[in-house]
């Protein structure tokens, strides 16, 4: 159970976010409410649009391409990873909770979850939004051979995913390129953040160090004077405006809060080889192990012959 908004608003909900969608755009965004320690559960019914394609071969990263069953591995393995759980269930509906506060989230199969707040992440109509808002304004009709279709708006959220309903947001990949794989995954990112920054707000955070990044830097860089707490505290404090409503108390726990955050991001450079293992052991995972026999019998043949050649110029 999410304590987050137990804590500072005396609700609490099953979730702080629910995610309706399992391909590149729901995991993208919950990997990044996830990192940020947001209680994330991702429901995916296992039939994302991406599973359409015979094989993808634009996707970044993957110079020969890579199957479908192989990426769907590695984001749902990525979202595990960053602290999603992952569910195996159709969303059926999204309705407010009683007292207009987070969301009901009713399943097919499972038990329904409340949230405080929700990402709609997939492709199909919609439907399960439907009663959040005036259906005039989620909902638009288009005619077709003469007959009249209802379907969800696609301009219905603005461009960071906010929706005129308060904690829905709209992470589906729509717009004329919306159907790339890549760019569906950089729309959940960036509906992620949005989350992650309203979130930080509602926490108390000031509207001037609510904004939130996600990268992790060589420790290295960290100079002397950012290796002194106290030069953080005076560059949070710089940011805070004078007329802020926070007693000090709560303002001196989010900014020892952020500060610890900013200091983890910076890596030594054993963190960073442990890490570099842990990735390549990962992606290891996802490779049929008759490839990574065959590959290690190449290698070990090349460097047979290295050898050899070596003792025959000698």
């Amino acid at each position: 159970m999410s304590h987050t908004d137990a804590t500072e608003t005396e609700i609490a909900y099953d979730h702080d976010v629910v995610v309706v969608g399992g391909g590149p755009s729901g995991c993208a965004a919950g990997v990044f409410t996830a990192r940020d320690g947001l209680d994330t559960v991702v429901f995916d019914r296992g039939r994302s649009s991406i599973q359409r394609c015979a094989y993808l071969e634009n996707y970044l990263g993957f110079p020969a391409g890579i199957d479908i069953e192989t990426l769907y591995g590695l984001i749902h393995d990525h979202a595990r990873q960053a602290g999603c759980e992952i569910v195996s269930d159709l969303v059926e509906s999204v309705d407010r909770v009683d007292d207009g506060e987070g969301f009901v989230v009713a399943r097919q199969e499972g038990e329904p979850v409340t949230a405080r707040r929700v990402v709609a992440a997939t492709r199909y109509d919609g439907e399960y939004m439907r009663g959040l808002d005036d259906e005039a304004a989620m909902f638009e009709t288009h005619e077709h051979d003469g007959e009249e279709h209802e379907h969800f708006d696609k301009s219905y959220a603005e461009s960071d995913g906010t929706t005129p309903v308060d904690g829905l947001y709209v992470a589906s990949p729509y717009g004329e390129t919306g159907y790339q794989a890549s760019m569906a995954a950089g729309r959940g990112t960036r509906v992620g953040i949005t989350v992650v920054e309203d979130a930080r707000r509602e926490r108390g955070y000031p509207e001037s160090v609510a904004n939130h990044y996600d990268w992790m830097r060589r420790e290295a860089e960290l100079d002397d004077e950012w290796r002194d707490r106290d030069r953080w505290r005076e560059y949070f404090d710089d940011r805070v405006p004078d007329d802020h409503d926070l007693n000090e108390k709560r303002l001196e726990e989010i900014r020892e809060r952020e500060i610890d955050r900013r200091f983890a991001t910076y890596l030594s450079d054993d963190e960073i080889d442990r890490r570099v293992e842990r990735g390549h052991e990962k992606l290891l995972e996802h490779i049929d192990d008759e490839r990574i026999l065959e590959a290690a019998r190449k290698i070990e043949a090349e460097g047979e012959r290295e050898r050899t050649s070596t003792e025959a110029s000698n």
